[in-house]
């Protein structure tokens, strides 16, 4: 292939990278942005999804796309489940006190990698696709599902704008992500808001796995570099914003990509964390984040 169809495969797959990336910074950002909590057991959310999704589309027989769908659904509830009764009985007990939560969230991410290694193994595991359907371009076919993951993760970007922005759930969040005290004042149960926040942010990182687990393989150690591009993501984009974090998404997705197979991972690895840097120094609150007063 010449260099322009190079360009075109290796942009397809940053934008892979980007939808899965997206939906899974969000659900860090929006914890942080609602909560004002650093999650670090973020990334072992995500690893638990994946490792879900292997056993519930093992369970069921049949064509893999009743299992696949199977833990799209389950898997993301199984996960909020337990992301709301972590909040309940940790993060909740430590009135969500920042040093405390971190400490903590650095705990659930050591146990939950560990239950997941001793009831599930140290095995890399695949789940089959859906279907295996492949668009022929004229210089080489491409995956039908890897497309169907970036339409899946546009989607449900949608809808939580929709959420956040034209719903009163989405009035909720805000007024308490705003001011919790005044929000609690006028009847808000800001426990609950947090809980569900807590719980949603999970469920994203469940989605983003399941979507991505049949091109790659369920393992107990996958959360730890998509906890780290999530982190690049909120900082550039901005903390708790849903624009900054789909555009940092797409910015570390397709660099990566790009930069991945012209050159070297490593060197795309770099130019983030460099681009970081940069945004610390030069616009701490992120690219569209807001300045703390």
């Amino acid at each position: 292939m010449h260099f322009g169809p190079h360009l075109l495969l290796a942009a397809l797959e940053g934008l892979v990278t980007s939808a899965v990336l997206a939906l899974t910074a969000l659900g860090l950002s929006l914890v942080f942005g609602v909560m004002r909590v650093v999650n670090v057991a973020h990334g072992e959310f995500f690893m638990l999804g994946a490792v879900l999704a292997w056993a519930i589309s093992t369970a069921i027989s049949g064509h893999p796309a009743l299992g696949f769908l199977a833990a799209l659904v389950i898997a993301p509830l199984i996960v909020g489940a337990i992301a709301l009764v972590a909040e309940r009985l940790v993060l909740r007990r430590l009135n969500y006190n920042p040093e405390a939560t971190i400490v903590a969230t650095i705990g659930m991410l050591y146990i939950i990698q560990q239950l997941a290694l001793s009831f599930y193994g140290p095995e890399a595991r695949p789940v089959e696709p859906p279907f295996s359907y492949r668009i022929l371009l004229p210089w080489f076919g491409y995956s039908g599902y890897k497309l169907s993951i970036i339409a899946a993760s546009a989607l449900l970007l949608a809808a939580t704008w929709l959420v956040l922005t034209r719903t009163k759930i989405g009035l909720i969040m805000r007024a308490t992500q705003y001011d919790s005290e005044t929000a609690q004042a006028f009847g808000i149960a800001v426990g609950r808001v947090y809980g569900g926040v807590f719980a949603l942010g999970a469920m994203l990182a469940a989605i983003a796995a399941v979507l991505i687990v049949p091109i790659s393989q369920a393992h107990y150690l996958m959360g730890q570099e998509p906890l780290l591009l999530s982190f690049i993501v909120v900082i550039i984009g901005g903390l708790g914003s849903l624009r900054g974090t789909v555009v940092a998404a797409v910015l570390i997705g397709l660099s990566d990509g790009i930069i991945s197979m012209f050159f070297s991972p490593t060197l795309a690895k770099i130019i983030a964390t460099l681009l970081v840097a940069m945004v610390l120094v030069f616009r701490p609150q992120g690219l569209f984040g807001t300045a703390s007063r």
